[in-house]
């Protein structure tokens, strides 16, 4: 896979990410083939970057495999949506179509579970609240199956999750989306939406959904294990485990999405940052049981090596950061006659020395006449 700026696109490439609008339309599904009126769309309404399968339109790839169902994902966006707009307006939430979501959300992940977190979806700066409230569930969704919670417990992690941001309807957007740095009094507006979710969620005029567990985890999501969080700076053991969980898929998913004020990181850099707060900002257990489930190089990235340039082939659970890969070409760039797999699990610990990003890839592609993602064209097809 390729992340290209729009201007790049060419017709009969692939998408490998969904664009979706604020309510879950879908602006372009993943595995669509890019048409001209599409990369006009995708430049109208304001997206710099996608990521494709090939730099190659005419090798027709497929994505990855997501995690959870298209629909299931276009279905939880539309609804979170509907619930924060309704409370927005001073409207009565109605959770029972969340908890439909946050079942279809836990079964689509059980029913999946070989595949690993490999692309997040794509969404405009002004719609990032909704998008990113369903991506938080379905990530803290599979920390908590690979923890083994009970249904009862996953349930009120996945609706609680899609609700953690809820407080944030009472920041105005400009702030939510400044560009530059915050004042303080903007600052400590931002901070106060966990208080201002648990408020809400506790409000709610609902007797059979147990709402604690869910206002907890709005009101803890940004509490640090070592008492640096907000807004009570709560340490270890009382900081709420569900709340551990969502607080780790909050940063990964805020990490690897781009905003207005930041770039999107690559999952590997992410890993990287988060493995850092290993049990400082985050419980080190949870956060090394979420790591070994998430792509931290995803099928179909171009890497450089010891031996060269590679492409990765597979990905395992529990060795995400060992992905096995197709060497191509040499340390120089010139193609190999005879392509090399290698198990980099069994390679040097820093075999692996960084991903070659698009000008790179594209003159790489250039100089080989071939784009490598040929190599694994019956791997990515049953990704």
């Amino acid at each position: 896979m390729i992340r290209l700026s729009t201007r790049r696109l060419r017709p009969g490439m692939v998408t490998a990410q969904s664009v979706y609008n604020r309510s879950g339309g879908s602006y372009l599904t993943r595995g669509t083939v890019i048409t001209p009126q599409y990369i006009d769309k995708l430049k109208r309404i304001g997206i710099s970057h996608i990521t494709v399968t090939s730099a190659d339109p005419s090798l027709n790839l497929p994505p990855p495999e997501d995690i959870v169902n298209e629909k299931t994902r276009e279905e939880a966006i539309h609804r979170v949506y509907k619930a924060y707009t309704t409370l927005e307006k001073g409207g009565k939430l109605d959770i029972d179509p969340l908890a439909e979501t946050a079942e279809s959300i836990i079964s689509d992940l059980l029913s999946n579970k070989s595949n690993l977190v490999q692309m997040t979806d794509l969404r405009l700066y002004d719609d990032y609240t909704f998008a990113h409230s369903v991506n938080v569930a379905v990530l803290s969704t599979m920390i908590g199956i690979t923890c083994k919670l009970s249904h009862k417990d996953l349930t009120n992690l996945t609706i609680g999750a899609l609700l953690h941001d809820v407080g944030k309807i009472d920041i105005p957007i400009s702030i939510l989306n400044k560009p530059f740095s915050l004042s303080d009094d903007e600052f400590a507006l931002i901070r106060n939406h966990p208080l201002s979710g648990y408020d809400r969620i506790m409000n709610l005029d609902i007797k059979h959904i147990d709402l604690r567990p869910l206002a907890m985890i709005a009101c803890q999501h940004h509490e640090h294990l070592d008492g640096n969080g907000y807004p009570y700076h709560l340490k270890g053991g009382q900081v709420h485990r569900l709340a551990r969980m969502v607080a780790i898929a909050d940063v990964y998913d805020a990490l690897t999405t781009a905003r207005s004020y930041k770039r999107a990181y690559s999952p590997y850099v992410a890993s990287k940052i988060m493995t850092k707060c290993s049990g400082l900002q985050f419980d080190k257990e949870l956060l090394t049981s979420f790591l070994e489930h998430v792509a931290l190089y995803p099928v179909g990235t171009v890497l450089k090596t010891d031996l060269g340039y590679g492409i990765v082939k597979k990905i395992r659970i529990g060795l995400t950061n060992y992905p096995l890969i197709v060497i191509f070409a040499d340390k120089s760039g010139d193609k190999l006659t005879t392509p090399v797999t290698i198990d980099t699990a069994e390679a040097a610990h820093d075999f692996i020395k960084g991903v070659v990003e698009e000008q790179q890839l594209l003159s790489l592609v250039y100089h080989l006449k071939m784009d490598p993602a040929i190599l694994i064209a019956d791997e990515f097809e049953n990704e």
